[in-house]
């Protein structure tokens, strides 16, 4: 039977810790619950426990607290608020449900906040690196106003849906990053192995070469004779974009040329749109004032271009100008939609409600975009790399036919 090294709340409310044995975690805290007492953490003691520990240690700080993490301690402590159970028992059923060691550390430290006589929010703030201010400040709101449970049910809407959306992006974009990189992983290859054969062939036979031939020949002897200089190149090519791209000048020029795409600008837009509208009507709801649901959603929306029409948009709230206009005046960032729903909502009082429909209009229309793209770009791909491998076919087999000609 396993010894568990374990912390424990009193019926007081004081911490204590202790080694017990038991045939599982559940069992030790089924043990304490008859005495009225809670547990915290419990972990198997000795070698067995700290092999298992380090673990789930390792794989907890490589992949942080996730999206997943952070929805499943949104839906469960606010359904466990509702039902009545008080929030120091929420969290320590969090801790125990959880196998990150990464969350299980940080609900740990939100517990000490509140049992020092702090809030849920200033608990959650201590650890900006894992709840964003949006998350916050909406759990904030939940307290002010008594309604934490609805307030935890939008948070872990938000993080859904906002979790989705960059999925489906990134899964459209990944097919063709995937073929682009496969065929030019081929491309060298073929530059560098199968080339050469062929040149020394044609060389030996003296036979006259097409300029796309002395081409392909020219690149791979390049590529054979500095293969490691080529590869350092590409590699350094790249270095240098992504260095250029982590820079404001460079990440702003970035962001122009995605939205000056054909395929990709229209995406972005609506990206954009949809995450404004859900982060501004989440807010909202929660009774964030105007002003600082916006000065919440300039962070979120991850875009110099958008963070500026959103800082404006704060300035003329504060003027009293209607939120509605500023939309209006950048319809070449936000589609003509979000401003008329905007203005209806202002009109009618129900601004959270209509930014609401307009996030599940785009976020609709995102998802139908992706799958039309993955539709369009796949026979776009097909026709790139038949050109790229009927060139190079032509290229090398050209030659052949003079070969057999001179035979």
């Amino acid at each position: 039977m396993p010894t568990f090294k374990y912390k424990a709340l009193k019926d007081d409310g004081s911490a204590y810790e202790d080694t017990a044995q038991a045939p599982s975690k559940e069992v030790l805290y089924q043990r304490l619950k008859k005495k009225d007492e809670s547990l915290v953490t419990a972990e198997i003691a000795g070698q067995a426990g700290d092999m298992a520990r380090w673990r789930r240690t390792i794989n907890s700080y490589l992949s942080g607290v996730s999206q997943k993490d952070k929805i499943m301690f949104a839906r469960n402590i606010g359904a466990m608020i509702d039902a009545g159970l008080p929030m120091s028992r929420a969290l320590d059923v969090i801790n125990r449900q959880t196998n990150n060691i990464a969350l299980q550390e940080v609900v740990a430290s939100i517990q000490d906040t509140i049992e020092a006589g702090g809030s849920l929010s200033a608990g959650l703030q201590k650890h900006q690196d894992v709840f964003s201010s949006l998350f916050v400040q909406m759990v904030r709101a939940g307290e002010e106003s008594g309604n934490l449970p609805e307030a935890f049910d939008t948070i872990a809407t938000q993080i859904k849906r906002s979790y989705t959306l960059k999925k489906k992006i990134r899964g459209a974009m990944m097919y063709p990053a995937i073929i682009l990189v496969a065929m030019i992983l081929v491309g060298i290859a073929m530059m560098i192995y199968v080339v050469p054969t062929l040149s020394s062939t044609f060389k030996e036979m003296n036979v006259d070469l097409p300029a796309s031939t002395q081409l392909v020949i020219t690149i791979s002897d390049f590529l054979q004779n500095y293969t490691i200089v080529s590869l350092a190149g590409i590699a350094g090519a790249f270095a240098g974009l992504w260095g250029i791209a982590q820079t404001s000048r460079g990440k702003r020029a970035f962001e122009w040329l995605l939205l000056s795409m054909p395929l990709v600008g229209p995406l972005v837009k609506q990206t954009n749109a949809a995450r404004t509208a859900r982060t501004l009507s989440s807010l909202l709801s929660s009774g964030v004032n105007v002003v600082h649901a916006l000065e919440i959603t300039e962070g979120v929306v991850q875009n110099s271009y958008y963070e500026e029409v959103l800082a404006e948009a704060q300035k003329a709230v504060k003027h009293g100008e209607p939120l509605a206009q500023v939309f209006q005046d950048h319809e070449d960032l936000y589609p003509p939609f979000v401003g008329e729903m905007a203005a209806v909502g202002e009109e009618t009082g129900k601004t959270a409600s209509m930014l609401k429909r307009v996030a599940e209009f785009y976020e609709e229309e995102v998802k139908q975009k992706t799958d039309d793209m993955s539709t369009i770009v796949e026979p776009f791909l097909m026709i790139v790399i038949g050109v790229v491998v009927g060139f190079f076919a032509i290229s090398m087999i050209s030659p052949m036919y003079s070969l057999t000609g001179k035979i």
